[in-house]
């Protein structure tokens, strides 16, 4: 399997509008982020996004993805499922809903927000999704997948992480419990979101996203769900442990 990293990004993605420091004026790609988006390839031509922000459009245009099998959503935040109503040109093209997965949190706040999406209608063109509701602890089929939910919290809000085979896939957290922890034994390929070196009240700053890396031993870490605030990639890259990487948009690897 490979991960592609589609966004990299906090909710307002990076360049930030207006901002006149160095980071959002860097000419270096790495330094440009979108909202973040993730996508799971494997060699069967199996595809598993995670997230699906306001980017979407530009992220399926630019990475010419032709066909979705299924959307793993950590949480509701618009900046994570505001690219829903695009589903309907996969739609379109499969012939089928799109499989979407999701906490019950998510769920109410999805089944509101895009309720013409999951009600009754006679109306062509409209996205539609089959909706699979995560309720507890146990490996769940996606994709023909065997997807692990690790739970964890984003300030007050329950997330999901999820493992497939050596991957894990975190992003928004700032707690992961114990018990949750123990899912990530033995992951090879571990994404953690790191906002900025500062801590922050709902997301891992730089120094919690490594302790969660010291404390999972990957081979691999990636951090993503950047802000600006986490400095010019040259330069925070310099700083990190050799088996720790920025991600950026485009970036690729074999999981």
């Amino acid at each position: 399997m490979k991960l592609k990293f589609l966004g990299t990004g906090t909710s307002q993605g990076v360049p930030v509008i207006a901002c006149p420091c160095k980071v959002c004026h860097s000419t270096d790609p790495r330094d440009r982020h979108l909202r973040t988006s993730a996508l799971l390839q494997a060699d069967n031509g199996m595809n598993i996004l995670f997230d699906i922000g306001p980017d979407f459009r530009e992220q399926m245009l630019r990475e010419h993805v032709t066909h979705l099998d299924a959307i793993l959503v950590t949480h509701a935040h618009r900046d994570h499922v505001a690219g829903l109503d695009d589903i309907r040109a996969f739609n379109w093209v499969q012939h089928r809903k799109m499989e979407l997965y999701c906490n019950p949190e998510a769920r109410q706040a999805i089944e509101r927000d895009y309720h013409y999406i999951f009600a009754p209608h006679e109306f062509p063109g409209l996205p539609e999704a089959n909706m699979h509701e995560i309720l507890g602890n146990e490996p769940f089929i996606a994709a023909g997948c065997q997807v692990i939910p690790i739970k964890a919290m984003h300030k007050d809000l329950p997330i999901l992480g999820y493992r497939i085979g050596p991957l894990a896939y975190i992003t928004d957290a700032n707690r992961i419990d114990p018990n949750e922890m123990l899912k990530l034994q033995g992951v090879e390929v571990l994404v953690i979101n790191a906002l900025r070196p500062a801590k922050h009240f709902s997301h891992f700053c730089l120094s919690e996203a490594l302790d969660v890396i010291d404390a999972v031993q990957p081979r691999r870490a990636y951090l993503t769900h950047m802000s600006h605030e986490m400095g010019l990639y040259a330069d925070a890259s310099a700083i990190l442990p050799p088996h720790v990487t920025l991600s950026y948009d485009g970036l690729e690897v074999e999981v």
